[in-house]
């Protein structure tokens, strides 16, 4: 057989040779080892918030491991897709942390916050008759199962004498459930920010109850227990992340509002009253953390919303520092 010279394409692929020669002889595990080489962080959101914390600050620039994010309506889906590995992380309230780790949910707390609680109300129409949670008795109460605004609504009846069985609870999701309060097919809509804030400046609801002085004001950055063990320095990284922007926010009130309006979808006054009222602080896991969340738990149980007692204290991983800013 006679030797062929290169043809021209052949010759210029040789020419070139180097680095796309290099390449393209890489075995395939080889390759995707390279395309591995910077870590995934799969990050779930309520609302855009998080993110839109982030972005606005310039809180994503530098990073050394990539982002998905993923956004869910309220903490009962994002809870959900912790337990099932979908997401490594995301922020939770309180109570809706509780109620994931009694249906068995692998996660911990890795950091945590605290705010006003105010935006977590019940609200009522603005024509509504109603003027106290005393007078919610056989009345009707939209709010998502296990969530804030469920846990709000029992504490809130509770504390005026009632029981949990004097009201009828219907689990929506929020815009369900502000649909149903607005068509008036519910009396009351439990919820939190920023569905409190725009239900108020829309003019669609008044604050019936707030949760200010009935609930702790605690919420968290979640993690799956999985990914805290093979992702512990992007946790880590993420979290501070979060904790620096928070403290440019409101630093920059004006400039994260508007921002925020824009990130999530609201009306730039709506953005700014759930911001400024919430006035949130990220802290130490310290033991009034812990014992505040062992109240929650507490309360659950006594209204029957877990089956059994839970020690909160196994459910937080105190390993995550906040960095002082």
């Amino acid at each position: 057989m006679t030797n062929r010279m290169p043809s021209a394409s052949r010759r210029r692929f040789i020419a070139q040779g180097g680095a796309a020669a290099t390449i393209a002889a890489l075995p395939a595990f080889a390759l995707q080892a390279r395309a591995q080489a910077r870590p995934l962080l799969k990050a779930g959101d309520q609302k855009g918030g998080l993110r839109a914390l982030l972005e606005a600050a310039g809180g994503l620039e530098g990073l050394s491991y990539d982002i998905q994010w993923s956004e869910f309506p309220a903490a009962a889906p994002l809870a959900e897709a912790l337990n099932a590995g979908a997401v490594d992380t995301g922020p939770i309230g309180d109570a809706p942390l509780i109620f994931a780790l009694a249906a068995g949910t692998r996660v911990k707390a890795i950091g945590a916050n605290r705010s006003d609680s105010y935006g977590t109300a019940v609200l009522v129409r603005p024509d509504s008759p109603l003027k106290s949670a005393a007078e919610l008795k056989g009345k009707s109460v939209a709010t998502n199962r296990g969530s804030i605004g469920h846990y709000v609504t029992l504490k809130a009846i509770v504390a005026s004498g009632l029981k949990p069985e004097d009201i009828q609870l219907r689990f929506l999701a929020p815009a369900d459930a502000k649909l149903a309060l607005t068509q008036g097919s519910v009396d009351a809509w439990a919820t939190w920010e920023p569905y409190t804030a725009l239900a108020e400046t829309s003019g669609h609801a008044r604050v019936l109850a707030s949760g200010r002085g009935l609930l702790p004001g605690l919420s968290y950055l979640a993690a799956t227990d999985a990914a805290i063990a093979a992702k512990r320095p992007v946790l880590q990284d993420f979290l501070q992340r979060v904790v620096r922007a928070q403290q440019w926010s409101y630093r920059n009130v004006d400039a994260f509002s508007a921002t925020l309006a824009r990130i999530i979808g609201i009306p730039p006054e709506a953005a700014k009253l759930q911001f400024e009222r919430r006035q949130q602080k990220w802290v130490p896991i310290d033991a009034q953390v812990v014992a505040d969340q062992q109240g929650t738990a507490d309360f659950y149980r006594q209204v029957g919303l877990i089956k059994q007692g839970l020690d909160v204290k196994t459910t937080f991983d105190t390993g995550f520092g906040i960095a002082a800013g």
